[in-house]
């Protein structure tokens, strides 16, 4: 059937639409002259030729559109983007500046940043390109050379020993939660300040005026790291793995709440991007699954991270939350290969947008890169200290951890005071720790609860709420 064409109110044919992709070609050829492009200078930018009457058209609508500012007349006309569309304000100029002190940038990762830089209108439309995916071949192929690569285990390493998955992590995972919860969520534009993070992982207590969103992506962020510390020998890429992932950092977060640890039904965008990502569901379930096969094959722990980082946003597989399950899905090699973790501090915001694009408009990894390998080295670093600090962990208490954690856990729900306490205590380690290690364990456990204060009653996973019913009736009993 064929279309009627639109009117206005007056009765009067509609002006036709332009699409973006064909407005694109124009404004990137008036960038190329920061000091104005004539009419001529846009003909010979263009990729491909336009009758003079269509480019006419054109830009006579980009002009009426306040996307083109003209200046002079006739044969001196001249085309200029207004200022808020060029891409070298003096803001992102300082934003730029500061940036560099911070982290080096490749020429090639710098290239990425003055694509990215111009305005949306101004760089091309993409699709997903299921190429970029189908054409990595796990360890023939790789994006990290066999030198960044070895220089990354070194750094991965130089502080570590050779111990069971996740035994690094656990050392310093009160220091983690509180890092790569708050970092990941600055990278979303969370507005926490990492002491407004420290207190509400640490106390339950929420900054005073911040949306509860922003409280939400923390302790969401808080709850799938300790998922992957605590499980580090059964997780992995796989299936069961992503999508609890998601399921945990998506937590009341999304319209949909059915959509947390869900493949997504629906068309998806990218604020400030010119890309499009796949829009039919088979064929994001057919890439999710092509991108787990082949993170698994990988057997370099930092290339897997980094093909992780890369691909799964890339893909954007879910509704929402894609970075982010990025982010901690990339740590997973680190927790089971027991090396530094990775918890993207000091890395500017801005620049990791702008490497992401680069991934999402021209699959181009470089700055991306960039700030990968110098992210590691700084976390590494950091936590090479932490754990220095932190001296030998007690091989018996790391070795009943889990079993520590779950009786203080259960005297404290169970709001028992002292004597019930010391009678479960004993009941429950006759139960469930070897006859010759279960006297050392009661008086762990006895001196854990001695212990107990406001300032560490979270690495059980006890609520504030609970902790405190629990307080009231042992501190009550205790002076008696």
């Amino acid at each position: 059937m064929r279309e009627r064409p639109q009117r206005s109110s007056t009765g009067r044919p509609m002006p036709k639409q332009i699409k973006e992709e064909d407005n694109a070609p124009i404004l990137a050829a008036v960038e190329r002259h920061p000091g104005g492009a004539s009419r001529g200078d846009i003909e010979r930018a263009l990729p491909q030729e336009l009758a003079p009457r269509t480019l006419q058209f054109r830009l006579r609508n980009l002009v009426n559109a306040g996307r083109l500012f003209t200046e002079g007349e006739g044969r001196a006309l001249k085309y200029r983007l207004p200022r808020e569309e060029a891409p070298q304000e003096s803001a992102h100029v300082e934003a730029a500046q500061e940036e560099a002190t911070v982290m080096p940038i490749s020429a090639a990762g710098s290239g990425v940043r003055r694509y990215v830089s111009r305005p949306v209108a101004a760089r091309a439309p993409v699709g997903y390109n299921r190429g970029f995916l189908g054409e990595y071949r796990p360890n023939q192929r790789f994006y990290l050379s066999g030198k960044e690569r070895a220089s990354l285990g070194t750094i991965g390493t130089r502080h570590v020993l050779a111990e069971a998955a996740g035994t690094y992590a656990r050392q310093i995972l009160n220091r983690l939660l509180i890092d790569l919860s708050w970092n990941s969520s600055r990278l979303e534009g969370n507005t926490y300040s990492l002491l407004d993070t420290k207190r509400l992982i640490e106390f339950g207590e929420e900054a005073v005026g911040r949306d509860q969103r922003e409280a939400q992506m923390i302790m969401n962020h808080k709850d799938a790291i300790e998922f992957l510390v605590t499980a580090a020998d059964g997780i992995g890429f796989n299936r069961y793995t992503v999508l609890n992932l998601h399921a945990i950092l998506a937590h009341n977060l999304l319209a949909d709440e059915g959509a947390a640890g869900r493949l997504r039904y629906i068309p998806v965008g990218i604020e400030r991007s010119a890309f499009h990502p796949l829009a039919v569901r088979q064929q994001i379930e057919e890439c999710f699954a092509q991108i787990l096969t082949t993170a698994a094959a990988i057997e370099d722990p930092f290339e897997q991270a980094f093909f992780v980082m890369v691909h799964l946003p890339y893909l954007q597989p879910f509704d929402d939350v894609n970075e982010r399950v990025s982010r901690l899905a990339a740590n997973i090699p680190f927790i089971k290969h027991n090396l530094s973790p990775l918890s993207f501090a000091e890395v500017p915001r801005t620049l990791y947008t702008e490497a992401m694009l680069g991934v999402y408009e021209r699959n181009d990894v470089a700055l991306l890169k960039d700030v990968f390998i110098w992210a590691y080295g700084w976390s590494a670093e950091q936590y090479a200290a932490v754990r220095q600090s932190l001296g030998e962990p007690d091989p018996f208490r790391f070795k009943h951890r889990e079993a520590l954690r779950e009786v203080v856990a259960n005297v404290v729900r169970n709001q028992l005071d002292r004597k019930a306490a010391l009678a479960f205590l004993a009941s429950w380690a006759g139960n469930n720790i070897a006859a010759e290690e279960c006297e050392r364990f009661r008086e762990m456990a006895e001196t854990e609860l001695l212990g107990l204060h406001e300032g560490n009653f979270a690495r059980y996973q006890i609520r504030p709420a609970e902790f405190a019913a629990w307080q009231a009736i042992w501190d009550n009993r205790t002076k008696h």
